[in-house]
């Protein structure tokens, strides 16, 4: 045996003795030896995996974890090999086993990939080869799979090195476990001088593609509230790409040569030890729940690691709330690091120039011709003249970004790092300059991009530090499955999105939203409440808190009262307009006259308007849908005529709506008249007010004409059709039968138990005892139901014909199924019931866990409450569903308390039965669970 082969540690000495006891005599060849053998190997491996284990105290201890595990693999994986060559010499000679990748780095999580390569001699024989595939049976009895084609010479190493950059990377951390020595030194010498040496750029540049790629497939923000650890941006691979950067191009993984180098400072090189430990500690506690190598940071797993690392709740955030703002802040720490080395790199040439923030823009400016002002331009971007400069003038802070955005540079990251070390300046004087106060204005207003500028504004500390208010938000989490960033990213969506609808650029999705964006004449009022819209978030009533902090801010951005005033009423009633259009009855006039009476303009009805679809929009993908897009359009319409005009609100609701449905009612049966005038004058009395103020001319003739065939076949017989509404983003059914009681629960009973999600549903009760139910339904996925499937469809509307004609019994369930993420939540259930709402019923809101069938088992309870339906709104946020039911009792409201109370217990049995089921199903599964935030 060589001097390579003795033990590097007592461990080793002592895993090794125990080893050669385990094997005897009797060698490998024998299944008991090598039984014994085996066993002796995992309790290694175990021991390892608990001594990685005791380091993780607190949120410190994962990388020092993760060394220690990989440290006691690689002493169990030398053990194994020299006691197989020590059997076998001819076999092993010239063989080496060797780690690279994350594990040659010296770095191993409790289910990450070992990452191994046997390398073997130019001139392997069949002795050799059955060396080789005793190591490999033995690595696979021991559950490490080293991959196929991991047995290689040199020169298909390097062979392989030099058509694939991911193999390149590899080999960066190529290191030596067992074996010849000698052959792991000349690979790692030869891999320098024939493939790094003269590739620099040509590397760095692939692994930056490479980059890329891999966030847009993980998600490209780092804001979204389920992570990806390992690939995400901002996570442990950008902290690895950083590293083999530096590997391939220095030649050494020291800290010290990094800074010897000046590619990263002091205080740089501690905020990468600070994100790598807490990252892999989040990761060992990941695999460690997950049971596996998952790298997805669910809300199934949130809550348990927060526990796990200490995060403990505060009167304004949840412990697991905490620890995902620590997460997004480290992630953000990462993207300056990671955005510093490749400028650092760039000055090297090692890397392409930027492309600056023209990449958002259709023109771009030369750099030759640019006005940087006061400012440089260094490597393509924008940064100070001098070292003093923001000491001499702290507005130059704000005016920098104001040049940037405005002359559409990137801004150097050694500029982004003057300004975090120097926001000191940004005191009280400071915020009430009118000089700074300015050059924000210009950036939010006039910049063409202003969601990248103020993002980079938001991770350099500028701007929470500017105003305060916003800076309370930044990396905040709300802990439920609706939103999907961080709320800071939530708001800086909504300013793109705002720009954007300036910009005509979402004339189909927003036509409501892009014609009057130019009538509104408080620009600067809406910009800053799309801004400071959630700052009151996590503090009470988000909407009151909210505006209160925005009166602040506006008054030391310079703004007057009047102004002031405005910014801070559409903050606290940006959550009105949704909550009416999604929740209320828009054909009743009461709905319209309360809501009106809180706008009480124009101009704040159109204000209103973009805050809230720039709002729900940012929510998150699928959030934004055609049916809410109808419900707004439907809600202005209704509600501008009553403001254009005075006198009483409920009689002008009233007569406006009256209006709106003559003329709806006149277009239709006046065109019906020249064909089917018996139809026409059927159709012009049958259907209330209520159905020609909320339906389009489109669904009009459309459902007229449904109507008019179903009627000629005969009254007796019910009638169903199924279309694919592209406007809507949802699958329209139409229903025509006579009407009986249970008659809506019955049909959405049948929806749920085909499937479909009712994202919207209109109750239509004819004067002829006819029923014209419309439902808008959605497949899991929230794409139209059976859109890529007419048979599915066809399937459902055979279904449901049975249902409503009677030839067969829906069939009613309510198991709950666990879903992965939703069963983290505990959702409290709650109702309310109003008469003031409605002047001719009861309006019952009931709010609570959604899953399969809510809706359906609601409607079967109202019904067997003696209830009539007049009409539903169905809305969901995330884990929670509302669901709103106007309702009578033989014509009129509800006012007998005895029969409230008996309506209330029924439903909210109803409601409380999902969370139930999966208390217990969590509970039987060890599912930790926390309370949902506030969802909006």
């Amino acid at each position: 045996m060589t001097a390579s082969f003795l033990p590097a540690s007592l461990e080793s000495l002592k895993l090794r003795a125990r080893l050669a006891s385990a094997m005897s005599r009797d060698g490998w060849d024998s299944p008991s030896a090598r039984k014994a053998g085996l066993a002796t190997l995992r309790a290694s491996l175990e021991t390892s995996r608990n001594s990685a284990n005791t380091l993780l105290a607190g949120d410190h201890g994962g990388a020092a974890a993760a060394h220690a595990l990989a440290d006691g693999v690689s002493v169990c994986l030398g053990a194994l090999f020299d006691s197989l060559a020590a059997e076998d010499p001819e076999g092993a000679r010239g063989v080496a086993l060797c780690a690279q990748g994350g594990f040659g780095a010296g770095e191993l999580a409790p289910y990450s990939d070992v990452d191994l390569m046997l390398l073997k001699p130019g001139s392997a024989n069949g002795k050799t080869d059955e060396f080789l595939q005793r190591v490999l049976y033995a690595l696979w009895d021991l559950k490490i799979d080293v991959g196929g084609g991991a047995c290689r010479t040199i020169e298909e190493t390097l062979e392989l090195a030099r058509e694939d950059a991911s193999e390149r990377t590899a080999l960066l951390s190529l290191r030596y476990i067992a074996g010849n020595q000698n052959r792991v030194t000349k690979l790692a010498k030869r891999f320098r001088d024939e493939v790094v040496s003269g590739d620099e750029i040509a590397f760095v540049e692939a692994k930056l593609r490479e980059r890329d790629a891999r966030i847009e497939k993980a998600g490209r923000s780092r804001y979204t509230v389920e992570p990806h650890l390992k690939a995400g941006k901002g996570g442990l691979r950008d902290l690895q790409l950083m590293r083999w950067l530096a590997l391939f191009l220095y030649g050494a993984d020291a800290f010290e040569r990094w800074v010897g180098d000046r590619l990263l400072s002091v205080d740089d090189v501690e905020r990468y030890v600070a994100a790598d430990d807490f990252l892999w500690t989040v990761r060992f506690h990941l695999h460690q729940l997950a049971g596996g190598k998952d790298e997805r940071l669910s809300f199934e797993l949130q809550p348990e690691i927060a526990k796990r690392m200490g995060f403990e709740d505060t009167e304004t955030e949840s412990g697991v709330e905490r620890f995902m703002r620590r997460y997004f802040f480290t992630a953000m720490h990462v993207g300056s690091l990671t955005r510093l080395v490749c400028s650092k790199l760039e000055a090297d040439s090692r890397k392409a120039k930027p492309k600056n923030l023209a990449r958002f823009l259709p023109n771009m400016l030369t750099l030759e011709t640019a006005d940087t002002g006061s400012f440089i331009l260094r490597d393509g971007r924008l940064d100070f003249a001098n070292p003093t400069q923001i000491a001499d003038d702290p507005a130059k802070l704000m005016q920098f970004f104001h040049v940037a955005a405005s002359r559409q540079f990137d801004l150097h990251p050694e500029a982004v790092a003057r300004i975090g070390r120097t926001l000191s300046h940004v005191d009280d004087d400071y915020r009430r300059d009118p000089r700074v106060a300015r050059a924000f204005f210009a950036v939010l207003l006039d910049a063409p991009a202003p969601m990248a500028v103020l993002r980079l504004m938001t991770e350099a500390g500028l701007l929470g530090r500017y105003i305060p208010e916003y800076g309370d938000i930044v990396a905040r989490t709300q802990f439920n499955m609706y939103h999907r960033y961080t709320v800071d990213e939530h708001t800086l969506q909504a300013i793109g999105l705002l720009r954007e609808i300036e910009q005509g650029l979402h004339v189909d999705e927003h036509p409501l939203s892009t014609g009057i964006i130019s009538e509104i004449k408080n620009r600067r009022a809406l910009h800053l409440a799309v801004l400071l819209h959630d700052t009151g978030k996590g503090n009470g009533d988000q909407c009151i808190e909210g505006a209160a902090r925005a009166l602040t801010a506006c008054e030391r951005l310079g703004l007057d009262a009047e102004e002031s005033e405005l910014v801070a009423w559409l903050i606290e009633n940006h959550l009105l307009m949704s909550d009416t259009a999604q929740r209320r009855d828009i054909g009743d006039p009461r709905t319209i006259a309360d809501f009106a009476q809180v706008v009480g303009s124009v101009e704040r009805l159109r204000l209103l308007t973009v805050l809230t679809v720039v709002d729900i929009r940012s929510v998150g993908p699928g959030v934004w849908n055609g049916w809410k897009a109808q419900l707004m359009r439907d809600l202005y319409a209704a509600v501008e005529p009553v403001l254009q005009r005075s006198g009483d609100a409920v009689e002008l609701a009233r007569e406006a709506l009256a209006e709106k449905a003559d003329a709806g009612r006149s277009r239709v049966c006046d065109r019906l008249q020249r064909s089917y005038p018996e139809f026409a004058d059927f159709w012009r009395e049958e259907l209330d007010d209520t159905y020609w103020v909320t339906s389009t001319e489109e669904d009009r003739f459309r459902h007229a004409a449904f109507a008019r065939q179903a009627r000629a076949r005969g009254d007796g017989e019910a009638a169903t059709a199924i279309r694919v509404d592209r406007r809507r983003k949802a699958t329209e059914l139409m229903i025509w039968t006579e009407d009986r009681f249970g008659l809506f629960a019955d049909l959405v009973s049948a929806l749920a138990r085909r499937g479909a999600d009712i994202v919207g549903a209109t109750i239509n009760t004819t004067r002829s005892g006819k029923v014209l139910d419309i439902f808008y339904i959605q497949d899991a996925g929230s794409q139209p139901f059976g859109w890529d499937d007419p048979y599915l469809m066809d399937e459902l509307v055979a279904y449901v014909r049975e249902i409503v004609s009677g030839a067969r019994e829906v069939e009613r369930s309510r198991e709950t199924a666990l879903k992965r993420s939703g069963a983290a939540f505990k959702v409290t259930p709650y109702l309310n019931f109003s008469n003031d709402l409605s002047d001719s019923a009861t309006v019952i809101e009931a709010s609570g866990r959604d899953r399969p069938g809510l809706l359906a088992d609601l409607s079967d309870m109202i019904a067997k409450q003696g209830l009539s339906l007049h009409s539903a709104r169905i809305d969901g946020y995330g884990e929670r569903a509302t669901d709103v039911f106007y309702v009578t009792r033989e014509g009129a409201q509800l006012t007998d308390e005895a029969l409230k109370a008996e309506v209330e217990e029924a439903l909210m049995n109803v409601l409380s039965e999902g969370e139930a089921q999966l208390e217990a199903q969590a509970a039987q599964r060890g599912i930790a669970r926390a309370p949902a935030s506030l969802l909006r």
